[in-house]
């Protein structure tokens, strides 16, 4: 990192010779390391576990609940194909924000650090402190949701009462993050459970899901409003960042043949995690779909169909729970929200890290978010109620897909340049797909952008002169926002990464000309110490 090479040198500079200028590896006994033996066998597979299982809870929070369940509620199954395509864009995005760390050892952050004059470093950081936010809101909102219907407590309260949560989920990592994690995992593949179960009842046409899961359709600005939300809630800036930085606690063979099994066994636990969060999303959009378009459908029913929300979701699961539906349904929803803050917290602090080469305590960073959070959720609860706190989510989310090209164009630029990865950089087709998914998710950005302000400036009811002053605003807002995307697209990279893997003729030649060497890469240690502390441990304060 900059600004603390001189403590903690982090590469290994490939010289062709025997000796390393920057003999780097981080060596602590202290370091609570998985450490991955230099062999050819799948067992490895369990030893790169962890990272993507974490990320993927990203993809199944109260924002997606939330999208899902309207997009289900509204348009049957016509935005199923939208999951499927985020859920195969998320595993290539994702994975590529792995290899980033396992190849050159150093997180997205960091990159954008190293790489970005300081003026569009400041920018990028505070976009991604933006997006982290955005990512709480619905966690906040969830959180609140499921009180309500655990105790009767009014949303707006619940919301002010979540600021507690982070103190009573730091309390709880003291007994061992991985028992919190099983136990969260648990109730939400509870709810999945339940949901899965509820499919099998409410029976929908298998002909109608598999249209709307492979043919492609938009029908009004609402839907694509809806398909913005649905991107967002799948494909999350924050993310690339987090899974960038959780694979450096691992210590993998810093052979070419570690470093390749390595990406390759991260890609398939990445799959794996993300295809349970895709079933869990297709099951909620089709259950809500089959269940609100139905003829059978009760006024009760079809009134909270009117305007589901999660506080109205309950009853989606009462034929197969019967009175215990709303309880059930608020505690995977409470167990969903509070596992999402673990990466929100975890991926703030990694941003601000990397950033700014800053850390804060974790509860610190984490009650800090969280007000930023509340207040915006609070005002939507007093006025809007429950509705307004759940459109509130869906704007959320719509946030995180405007944001997500300022945080994966970086990615795919420093991901296929040979001077970061060297021979690990993309190749041609990796990279003509990633270019084209970032080029559609930006597309149909900026396409909704304009056509709803083009359609807000014509039906407003204002003075010509207030509407022409907003229309030059808002154009120049979008003028703004494109060519901050067209620097970021055609700027070269300028930074040379020294790799971690030993790939140059010569450095085989000292693995036995095999490409497999025993030299190792210990775990950052400022990576490893970041995480939420267990128990006697204390995390420390770097300035």
């Amino acid at each position: 990192m900059a600004g603390s090479n001189s403590r903690q040198p982090q590469f290994i500079a490939s010289t062709g010779n025997q000796s390393f200028s920057n003999a780097p590896l981080i060596q602590s006994a202290d370091t609570d390391q998985i450490v991955v033996p230099e062999r050819n066998s799948w067992k490895n597979l369990f030893a790169y576990m962890g990272p993507g299982f974490l990320v993927s809870i990203a993809y199944i929070d109260p924002g997606n609940f939330e999208t899902d369940l309207q997009s289900g509620a509204q348009y049957k199954y016509e935005l199923l194909w939208i999951i499927l395509v985020a859920s195969c864009a998320a595993l290539v995005i994702q994975s590529l924000a792995a290899n980033l760390g396992v190849v050159t050892g150093k997180h997205l952050a960091e990159h954008c650090r190293a790489e970005y004059p300081r003026g569009p470093n400041f920018i990028l950081w505070v976009l991604a402190e933006i997006a982290i936010v955005a990512c709480d809101i619905p966690e906040v909102i969830g959180t609140a949701f499921a009180l309500n219907m655990l105790f009767n407590i009014p949303v707006w309260i619940g919301v002010l009462l979540t600021g507690l949560s982070t103190l009573v989920l730091l309390a709880l990592q003291q007994y061992g993050v991985r028992k919190l994690e099983f136990f969260i995992t648990f109730l939400v593949l509870t709810i999945a459970g339940c949901f899965f179960a509820e499919l099998g009842y409410a029976k929908p046409v298998a002909g109608e899901v598999l249209k709307g899961l492979f043919v492609p359709q938009l029908k009004g600005n609402g839907a694509t409003g809806l398909a913005i939300s649905l991107v967002g809630a799948m494909v999350m800036p924050h993310n690339l960042f987090l899974h960038s930085a959780l694979v450096l606690s691992r210590r993998i063979p810093r052979s070419v043949h570690g470093i390749k099994e390595a990406c390759r066994f991260y890609m398939i636990e990445s799959g794996f995690a993300l295809m349970v969060a895709f079933l869990i999303n297709v099951s909620v959009i089709s259950v809500s779909g089959a269940v609100c378009n139905s003829s059978n459908l009760n006024p009760e029913g079809q009134a909270s169909c009117e305007d589901l929300d999660l506080n109205k979701a309950s009853f989606l699961l009462r034929n197969v729970l019967g009175s215990w539906s709303s309880k059930l349904f608020a505690i995977a929803l409470l167990a969903s929200g509070q596992s999402s803050t673990i990466t929100g917290t975890y991926a703030g602090q990694y941003v601000m890290q990397g950033f700014l080469d800053l850390r804060l305590k974790p509860w610190l960073r984490n009650f800090l978010t969280r007000c930023l959070a509340i207040v915006p959720s609070l005002i939507v609860a007093i006025i809007g109620g429950s509705a307004g706190a759940g459109k509130l989510i869906i704007i959320a989310s719509m946030i995180l897909s405007f944001e997500l090209p300022f945080a994966l164009i970086p990615l795919l630029k420093f991901t296929s340049s040979e001077t970061k990865m060297g021979e690990h950089a993309n190749s041609t087709a990796v990279s003509a797909i990633t270019w084209i998914i970032g080029s559609l998710i930006m597309g149909i950005n900026i396409y909704y952008l304009m056509t709803s302000f083009i359609r807000f400036l014509l039906h407003s009811h204002w003075k010509l002169i207030a509407v022409v002053f907003l229309g030059i605003f808002g154009f120049v807002g979008v003028a703004i926002y494109l060519a901050a995307i067209a620097y970021l697209v055609f700027r070269p990279n300028k930074k040379v990464t020294h790799l971690l893997a030993l790939t140059t003729p010569a450095s085989q030649h000292m693995g036995n000309g095999s490409g497999r060497t025993s030299i190792d890469c210990l775990p950052r240690e400022d990576i490893v110490s970041m995480q939420l502390p267990q128990r006697g441990q204390q995390t420390e304060d770097i300035g």
